[in-house]
């Protein structure tokens, strides 16, 4: 019944996000609750523990939150000082009105970002830098972000990356092990990233995307007004453009290299950057308040989302749904489990975090293989691989939100144009795991 309820709670988010029926942070709070108050009136959790798992949900995203307003508010910065602005005058002069070469160099720049594992980073990295090329060139956004989480999903499989040392502790042996093993499959995902970006690159390109392109984007009005250029009003400081240049890659390089939160290193940037280009406590509010809108908007929908997290994970929900999940294998199918649960991983990624996914379906599953003599470093690697695929398409992975707010795409939106592609590029995967005799059955 627990794992029942789980299922319920997820798919009607889902459908609820997906009509358009409410905005995220009513639906991860308003049916969070309602679970929370069903588990508490069937007895099952009392008041004061359901108050400490969504405590602890919170606790678990909080810092996400708080590196998206602060990101928000550095990078709204550096768009005031004018700074990027003459970054992409530097970026078109060398993409031009080439879009297809614009969602190149997207891919080419998130999977060398994404080399630290961290998908905030790299966000955090690509989004700022490439938003403005697509507005100039009239790309969607949806694109950019679909070019960018398919190159992440194949650069997470690093053994430094979560999922592989998730899984690999699971199994006891060492990453680096685990990622010999399935890296003929991630070459092949690299490959098929560089190929998403050409083939949705000249789709765009079709649509009539370019230089001199007369198309209008929905969404992008808005957006475009706040990232005019501000010699008009007063804040623009071409002077200091070199010092704003070389202090945004020290934050960047800080982020990869320097182990602090990434928040703080975003603090540290924001402070600096105001005190050095805006003297005064009246300038600096002002230009606080200018940002606080869509910082605090995708802020508040991180803390629900963690309330939806501890509402599931911490009661343990997710296990439940892990078990139900795994007794529904037919006994006939058992051997060809690796093949199944890859398949199945994208949607199901959807509804598992990377811990309840990892820690909670992957012992259960290796144990039912067992059963029919499947190698479980088969079947952890088709979870692995086919999972990181969809990693930041999920609603339950608080840096997807990160994302879309930076990229100042809808949730619905971002599932929508990336669930099916994503889909494909992790059965491809999954059948040149097959192919290359990384994977038996």
């Amino acid at each position: 019944m627990l794992a029942m309820l789980g299922f319920a709670t997820i798919v009607m988010i889902i459908v609820l996000l997906l009509r358009n029926i409410t905005v995220p942070v009513i639906a991860f709070i308003g049916v969070s609750t309602v679970t929370a108050l069903i588990l508490v009136l069937t007895g099952t959790y009392s008041i004061n523990e359901m108050g400490e798992f969504i405590a602890e949900g919170v606790k678990g995203v909080h810092s996400t939150a708080a590196l998206f307003i602060f990101s928000v508010l550095f990078f709204g910065i550096m768009t005031d000082v004018g700074m990027f602005d003459r970054i992409i005058n530097a970026l078109m002069k060398r993409v031009g009105n080439n879009v297809v070469g614009g969602a190149l160099m997207t891919c080419i720049i998130a999977m060398i970002g994404h080399l630290d594992g961290g998908g905030a980073s790299t966000f955090l990295i690509t989004l700022p830098a490439m938003l403005p090329v697509y507005k100039k060139l009239k790309m969607r956004p949806t694109t950019l972000l679909l070019i960018c989480v398919t190159a992440m999903g194949v650069m997470n499989l690093l053994p430094w990356g979560g999922p592989t040392m998730r899984s690999a502790s699971v199994l006891g042996i060492d990453a680096n092990v685990l990622w010999m093993k399935l890296l003929p499959m991630q070459l092949v995902g690299i490959v098929i990233a560089l190929i998403t970006a050409i083939f949705w690159g000249t789709v765009e390109k079709k649509r009539g995307a370019g230089e001199n392109s007369t198309l209008i984007i929905e969404g992008y009005e808005d957006t475009e007004e706040m990232a005019e250029t501000t010699a008009d009003n007063g804040l623009a400081r071409p002077k200091l453009f070199v010092f704003n240049l070389i202090w945004t890659l020290i934050i960047i390089l800080a982020l990869v290299f320097v182990k602090v939160p990434s928040y703080y290193i975003f603090m540290v940037g924001c402070v600096v950057a105001l005190l050095v280009n805006y003297p005064g406590a009246k300038l600096q509010g002002k230009i606080i308040k200018s940002h606080a809108g869509p910082a605090l908007t995708m802020a508040s929908t991180i803390l629900a989302a963690g309330v939806f997290l501890g509402v599931l994970e911490d009661s343990q929900i997710m296990n439940h749904m892990a078990t139900m999940l795994a007794s529904m294998m037919p006994q006939s199918m058992g051997r060809f489990l690796p093949l199944i649960i890859g398949v199945l991983s994208v949607p199901l990624t959807l509804m598992f975090c990377t811990d309840s996914y990892f820690y909670g379906l992957l012992p259960v599953l290796i144990g039912v293989g067992n059963q029919f003599g499947v190698d479980p470093a088969h079947t952890a690697i088709t979870m692995v691989v086919c999972r990181n695929c969809a990693t930041f398409i999920s609603p339950v992975v608080p840096a997807t939100f990160l994302g879309i707010g930076l990229a100042g795409v809808e949730i619905k939106a971002h599932i929508k144009t990336c669930f099916f592609w994503i889909w494909g590029v992790s059965i491809v995967c999954l059948i040149a795991g097959l192919v290359l005799g990384v994977l038996t059955i």
